[in-house]
């Protein structure tokens, strides 16, 4: 995953295409020519951010750091330089400013580790979740068709008044595979049952 394109080794690009997929953020400020990606996270998962920075570093002008948010919440948080690189990433994800799926998407499994790190979720031992509310039924369906590609069985889950993914009991062994290597300790809990173990890390990072 060392190769290079552009100026983004392979696993950089990885690594941003997974975080767009989930929670991060491209955007072109006004009068500026490129665009930067932002990584935002709760401060509770400060390890994940670190560990993202910790790839991303030679890209961003600064490390992270902590913002109070809305309410109580405290971010934490870093944004890259503004690279052309990232403006090809844009220009393929959003489209009047709104995130979307573009057809030439191609999942590997880090960019789906990435991505369930951000937002997948689990429900006791066999409901596992990407938290897709955001997208429309249209790139929701084509998110369902480029898991399939990946040998996942999903299908699409009514959250209240929203769908979201949900990976088929099936299947639960095949996404293990794929992305347990690429999960860090703290974001563990998301992927594995251990009630003691679940609710000590969860209590730490959640």
């Amino acid at each position: 995953m060392d190769n290079t394109v552009g100026s983004l080794t392979q696993l950089q690009r990885s690594v941003i295409i997974g975080s767009i997929l989930g929670d991060g953020y491209v955007r072109i400020f006004k009068g500026r020519k490129d665009a930067l990606l932002e990584i935002n996270h709760s401060f509770k998962q400060k390890e994940y951010v670190d560990w993202k920075f910790s790839i991303l570093r030679n890209i961003c002008r600064s490390g992270p750091k902590m913002r109070k948010s809305n309410g109580n919440r405290i971010a934490y948080r870093f944004y890259s330089k503004q690279l052309p690189e990232i403006t090809k990433l844009y220009k393929l994800f959003y489209q009047n400013k709104k995130k979307l799926i573009p057809s030439s998407l191609k999942l590997d499994p880090i960019i789906l580790a990435i991505w369930f790190m951000d937002d997948g979720s689990r429900c006791g031992l066999s409901n596992y979740y990407l938290n897709t509310q955001q997208y429309d039924l249209e790139d929701q369906h084509k998110l369902i068709s480029k898991l399939k590609i990946l040998g996942l069985e999903v299908t699409l889950n009514k959250d209240k008044t929203y769908s979201r993914i949900r990976f088929l009991s099936s299947s639960i062994p095949r996404l293990k595979k794929l992305i347990a290597r690429n999960i860090i300790l703290s974001m563990n809990y998301k992927l594995s049952y251990n009630p003691v173990e679940t609710e000590r890390v969860s209590a730490r990072v959640a």
